[in-house]
């Protein structure tokens, strides 16, 4: 009698327990650029990348609405992955609607053009009331209930394997070279976010000869369940030595219309083994209808609607992708 009273008072306690609460990202429509909201259970938040200036304030907005959707006040940690205007731009408008608390990126800007001159100088004025942090690779991001460690930065990559990782890369084509890229592409700061079995990786604009630094002849970074595509989905990244050795479960395109979503990238991509899914945050025009996804699949068919992607993550490695467009939704189980 006492065992069964017992397992009923357990019974009772498992019902009133919450659910487990997710890791949430928003892959937001920033036309091209670059802006990821990732907020965790904790309800931290950390923002990769601002997107655009100008276009009468769209990508500070929308970046803005996310966050309300999300229940977000203020951006805990935004990480700059590189100084361009589709990423670095828009952070003077972010900050006139989201307090800022520290900022991440990978050290001064390489590139000495009048345009990237006053890049810097609108960033350095933008980012004043925040602490300004310059990581390395193998540093840490440090948000409550993540493992997040910088792989790239600054032109360097990692030197010791992640975890489970380094064994040989059998894609790698030691035939093949690429050339050298002394862009800030080149420097991007690029991590890899665990939450239990879940693993995300985001490497910013690093192109190609960089990106086989991480993965030949042997992967320092292991396999993923969620894939960024990098570049926005441009051939000069999306290495087939990459990607296909990261064997992502499900890859997200932040694409615009007119800017990434390539074909030759795409297809790397769609034909990496495991694949289960690729979602687009743009119908790409370049790919016409061979090289992208299914409708259901893409948050915006039209050029310049504003739909993002959320993927909500679950500690287990299972997780759900959501188009904000029209609400369809696929869960991928845990494995």
């Amino acid at each position: 009698m006492r065992l069964l009273a017992g397992i009923l008072i357990s019974l009772a306690s498992a019902a009133v327990l919450p659910a487990a609460k997710s890791l949430d990202f928003y892959f937001i429509d920033v036309e091209g650029g670059q802006s990821t909201l990732i907020v965790t259970p904790s309800k931290q938040s950390l923002l990769v990348d601002a997107g655009w200036p100008g276009f009468n304030r769209r990508d500070s907005t929308r970046i803005a609405e996310a966050a309300k959707k999300a229940g977000v006040k203020q951006i805990d940690y935004l990480v700059i992955t590189h100084f361009h205007t589709d990423h670095a731009g828009g952070v003077p408008q972010l900050v006139e609607k989201l307090p800022v608390k520290h900022v991440i990126d990978h050290g001064s800007n390489v590139e000495t053009s009048k345009a990237a001159k006053e890049l810097t100088d609108a960033y350095n004025t933008a980012i004043k009331a925040s602490e300004h942090i310059t990581m390395k690779p193998g540093d840490k991001i440090p948000l409550k209930g993540l493992d997040i460690t910088v792989v790239a930065a600054n032109g360097e990559h990692i030197d010791a394997a992640l975890p489970g990782a380094g064994q040989p890369n059998q894609y790698c084509d030691t035939s093949k070279t690429y050339p050298a890229d002394r862009s800030e592409n080149a420097r991007s700061l690029g991590f890899v976010l665990n939450f239990g079995k879940f693993r995300f990786i985001d490497l910013g604009d690093l192109t190609a000869a960089k990106e086989l630094g991480l993965v030949c002849p042997n992967n320092l970074i292991g396999q993923v369940s969620l894939y960024l595509t990098s570049h926005h989905g441009l051939d000069a990244s999306n290495t087939k030595e990459l990607v296909w050795a990261l064997h992502p479960r499900v890859a997200v395109m932040n694409n615009g219309a007119t800017k990434g979503g390539m074909p030759k990238a795409w297809q790397v991509v769609k034909n990496s083994p495991d694949l289960e899914d690729l979602w687009q945050v743009h119908f790409s025009v370049a790919g016409g209808k061979e090289n992208n996804v299914p409708d259901p699949m893409i948050a915006n068919i039209d050029e310049t609607t504003g739909d993002y992607i959320k993927v909500s993550a679950m500690p287990d490695g299972s997780f759900t992708v959501w188009n904000s467009r029209n609400k369809f939704t696929k869960t991928y189980n845990a494995k």
